[in-house]
């Protein structure tokens, strides 16, 4: 490891310390415990930067991943936004589940280690690419370079739809609601014919690319830029568990979307669940990046 590259993965650490202090501090003064995924779509792109910084911004490696980057944390932002996270009250559905499955010291330990800590760091884990790539500077910048980026864009124009629909059956499901229409429950059409989760697929598939960038740069995958990739498609997985476990409990045809439809990987729907319903879990209304 350079001499730059520590110095930098140590101003990473710090900020990452401070980030889960003060989550956890504000998730205990409020009794909110959102913060982190307040902080999801903002905190990688401060770590990004500061990697490319350490290299002067003149790496176009990683330059290119602090803004593909950055274009991620947009994005996403501006999609927590406005689904009211960041509003007083804008708490993750799931954590309220959460703390009436749990008696309150347990809550309280799994929100110091898990929420507050554990995710934190695995922000700081899935941007150590960049880490990687600027401990490796003489990897030459090339073709696989722009294959990874074009991956990524794709994968971000993924998401970027399958949450606009997310978004637009939200607004469609509140009207019928209000009208006193039939609830349709859960999203059936566009990509989540394909995949219960097709958000989180894309999510996922971006920072596997990032962790491409890292095995570029040190000519395997077997490098600490891939942990974060591997962490974070294990932390889904489990949010996905539980996700479903709550849509089952309040849809009844939800265990025949199940049967019919991929629960992350986009695949045709199995015939032989024909006529039953296909779509992803509908009741998200303040979705983050994270699980």
């Amino acid at each position: 490891m350079t001499t730059t590259a520590a110095s930098a993965l140590l101003v990473c650490l710090t900020l990452c310390a401070a980030a889960i202090a003060t989550t956890w501090l504000v998730s205990v003064l409020t009794r909110e415990y959102s913060w982190v995924d307040r902080s999801w779509s903002l905190l990688p792109p401060v770590y990004l930067w500061v990697f490319a910084g350490a290299g002067g911004l003149t790496d176009p490696r990683l330059v290119l991943m602090a803004v593909l980057g950055t274009l991620w944390g947009l994005r996403l932002t501006f999609n927590f936004a406005r689904k009211g996270g960041y509003r007083p009250g804008g708490e993750d559905y799931r954590w309220a589940a959460l703390r009436h499955r749990m008696r309150r010291r347990r809550f309280a330990l799994f929100n110091a280690v898990f929420i507050s800590g554990y995710q934190n760091l695995l922000l700081l884990l899935i941007t150590l690419p960049a880490w990687v790539a600027l401990a490796n500077p003489r990897t030459p910048f090339g073709a696989a370079d722009l294959v990874a980026a074009g991956l990524f864009l794709v994968f971000l124009v993924g998401e970027s739809v399958a949450d606009q629909q997310q978004w637009d059956f939200q607004r469609s499901r509140s009207v019928l609601r209000a009208s006193g229409g039939t609830d349709p429950g859960f999203l059936r059409t566009g990509l989540f014919r394909y995949s219960r989760h097709p958000n989180y697929f894309c999510e996922i598939a971006q920072w596997w690319v990032m962790a491409g960038f890292g095995a570029i740069a040190a000519g395997t995958w077997l490098q600490a830029g891939s942990l974060g990739a591997v962490l974070l498609t294990v932390l889904f997985v489990g949010s996905i568990a539980f996700t479903e476990s709550i849509s089952v409990s309040r849809h009844t045809g939800y265990p025949a979307y199940q049967r019919r439809v991929s629960v992350l990987v986009p695949w045709p729907p199995h015939r032989a669940a024909t006529g039953a319903v296909s779509a992803s879990a509908g009741d998200d209304p303040v979705r983050r990046g994270g699980p």
